[in-house]
């Protein structure tokens, strides 16, 4: 009687290499990470939550800014409007429209954007620095406020509001 053949082992597989995790995407109107720096921006979302962007502070700027990336476009901010927006919507003491417009496009009366522009604010004007760009304010400074923890913001499809926290 022949010899019991024992099975082969087939040779064990090279371990691969573990996955790369991938990074992150904003979750809805939150910042998943970053530190609102040039080299570590904010990623935040629209207040409608239909578009991406990058903000950071400047504040090496003359006047310091806050810098606004939306794909190829750079938009900027006097930084003091993360303050004076929280002010006046505390004066406000309610909901506020934010009346979203570009710039040289009319605003709703009483919205974060008409007063945005508006020369009775405490800049008196435009808190955008680069003309042409200085609209969309009520787009892209209420995320940013949102997530310091300043004011409470509504992610509807439109017509959003905001107030002071």
């Amino acid at each position: 009687m022949p010899a019991k053949k024992k099975p082969v082992k087939a040779p064990a597989a090279p371990k691969a290499a573990p996955a790369k995790k991938p990074k992150p995407k904003p979750a809805a109107g939150k910042v998943t990470f970053g530190a609102g720096t040039k080299d570590d921006p904010w990623l935040l979302k629209t207040p409608t939550l239909t578009s991406d962007y990058q903000a950071y502070r400047d504040e090496s700027a003359s006047p310091p800014e806050l810098v606004v990336q939306v794909g190829s476009t750079r938009l900027t901010y006097q930084l003091r409007c993360l303050d004076d927006a929280v002010a006046m919507l505390k004066k406000a003491g309610d909901w506020v429209p934010l009346g979203t417009s570009d710039e040289g496009k009319p605003t709703p009366e009483g919205s974060l954007e008409a007063w945005a522009r508006d020369t009775k604010n405490p800049v008196k004007g435009y808190y955008g620095l680069r003309k042409g760009y200085r609209g969309r304010f009520a787009n892209y400074v209420p995320p940013v406020l949102e997530l310091l923890g300043k004011v409470e913001l509504e992610h509807l499809p439109r017509n959003n509001r905001v107030r002071a926290k």
